[in-house]
C-alpha cells in the first residue's frame, strides 16, 4: 500500500496518561520524571493505569490493542467515549478532541459515532432478541418501525433469523454475542469498540466469531477498536496491532511486522509459542519484486499462510514461486526465505536481547 493509500486517521490518541487516585494530576510529576507503575503504586498509593499513549486508528481498519491482565487495554478503549477522562492528552475523534464536548455532544457521539460491544454481552434480558438489536435506535428516539427493520437486517446478516422473538436468557453464549454484534452494527455507528467481545466464549465459538467479525469487515469496512488478551485473536484480526504492559505501549505497527522483528524480550516472550507457518503471510517474506524469475514452480498468493505453501512444495527448499494479489505479480517467494522465518529472532535492539 503506498501512502496515497493510507487511509484517513479516525482516533487521534496523543500524550494519554490515567492515574487512579485521589492525587493524580500531582503524581503526573513524578511520572514525567520516570517513575514507573510499580513505585507509584508503593511510594504513593497511586495506580498508573495508562502512561504516554500515542496511536492513530485508521478509518476502515481493525486496530487491535493487546496485553495481559492489567496491561491498561480496557482502560485505554474507555477513554475513546470517554467513559474515563485522562488525568492528561488528548482524544481526538473526526478531527475534535472528545475532552472538551459538553454532556450532549458526548451523548451524541456515543449514541451516533461509536457503538460498542461488551465481553458479557450487556443484553436487556427482559426485551426480545429483535428489541435489543434495534435498541441503539431505540435510544436515539427513532421510531419502533426503523429500530426493528434495522434489528431485523442485521440479526439475519449474523445468523440469527429466526430468533427475533427468543429472549436472551434461551440463547448460547455465542448467539447472545450474536445480538450484540446485530446491536452495534444496526446503529450505523463510523466505529465500534469491542471489549474483550469473544473472551467468555468457548474455542469453537470464539473461532466462528471471529470469522463472522472478519466476513463483516470486509464487506462494511468499518473502524473497529478490539480489545483482547489472545495473541492468536490478535494476529488473525489485527490490522493495525497494539501491545501494552504496565500501562504503556510496547510495540505497535503491522502484525506480520511485530511477529518477524520483535523489539523487546516482552515481546519475544509473548511470541515464543505461536505457531508462526499458520500466522505469517507470504507477503511478509516474499522478495518484492515485479521480474519474472527463473525455474518457478507455481504461483502463491500474497495472502496465503506459510503453513500452505509447505504443503504445496511438499517441504522441498529449492522451489521458488510468483507471488500474485488481484491478477498481478508482487513479488517471488523463495523457500530458503520462507524457512527461515519460521526461526523465531531475538529483539532488533541488540541492547534488549535477552540473555
Amino acid at each position: 500500500m503506498t501512502d496515497t493509500d493510507t487511509p484517513e486517521v479516525k482516533v487521534s490518541i496523543r500524550n494519554l496518561y490515567k492515574i487512579f487516585g485521589p492525587e493524580a494530576e500531582a503524581m503526573m510529576a513524578y511520572v514525567r520524571d520516570g517513575m514507573g507503575k510499580a513505585e507509584l503504586l508503593e511510594e504513593h498509593n497511586h495506580v498508573l493505569g495508562l502512561q504516554d499513549i500515542n496511536v492513530d486508528v485508521r478509518a476502515g481498519r481493525i486496530t487491535v490493542i493487546m496485553g495481559l491482565s492489567g496491561s491498561g487495554k480496557s482502560t485505554l478503549i474507555r477513554h475513546l467515549n470517554r467513559l474515563i477522562d485522562p488525568t492528561a492528552g488528548e482524544v481526538i475523534v473526526n478531527g475534535e478532541d472528545v475532552l472538551a464536548y459538553n454532556g450532549a455532544r458526548l451523548a451524541q457521539l456515543r449514541q451516533n459515532t461509536m457503538s460498542m460491544v461488551f465481553q458479557k454481552f450487556a443484553l436487556f434480558p427482559h426485551h426480545t432478541v429483535l428489541r435489543n438489536a434495534g435498541m441503539s435506535r431505540r435510544i436515539r428516539g427513532e421510531s419502533a418501525n426503523v429500530a426493528d427493520r434495522e434489528g431485523q437486517k442485521w440479526l439475519e446478516r449474523v445468523g440469527l433469523a429466526g430468533y427475533e422473538d427468543y429472549y436472551p436468557g434461551q440463547l448460547s453464549g455465542g448467539m447472545q454475542q450474536r445480538v450484540g454484534i446485530a446491536r452495534a452494527l444496526s446503529s450505523d455507528s463510523e466505529i465500534m469498540l469491542m471489549d474483550e467481545a469473544f473472551s467468555a466464549l468457548d474455542p469453537l465459538i470464539r473461532t466462528d466469531m471471529q470469522d463472522l467479525l472478519i466476513e463483516l469487515q470486509r464487506e462494511l469496512q468499518k473502524t473497529i477498536v478490539f480489545i483482547t488478551h489472545d495473541l492468536d485473536e490478535a494476529l488473525k484480526l489485527a490490522d493495525h496491532l497494539v501491545i501494552l504492559k504496565d500501562g504503556a505501549i510496547v510495540q505497535q505497527g503491522e502484525p506480520q511486522e511485530i511477529l518477524l522483528h520483535p523489539n523487546d524480550p516482552y515481546i519475544i516472550d509473548f511470541i515464543a509459542d505461536i505457531n508462526r507457518a499458520r500466522v505469517l503471510r507470504v507477503a511478509s517474506v516474499m522478495e518484492k519484486t515485479t521480474r519474472e524469475g527463473s525455474g518457478l514452480a507455481g504461483e502463491v498468493d500474497a495472502g496465503q499462510n506459510l503453513e500452505s505453501v509447505i504443503a504445496l512444495s511438499e517441504g522441498d527448499t529449492n522451489l521458488h514461486y510468483r507471488v500474485m494479489r488481484d491478477g498481478r505479480q508482487v513479488g517471488l517467494l523463495h523457500m530458503r526465505d520462507l524457512v527461515r522465518a519460521l526461526v523465531p529472532v531475538e529483539a532488533a535492539d541488540p541492547a534488549r536481547r535477552v540473555a
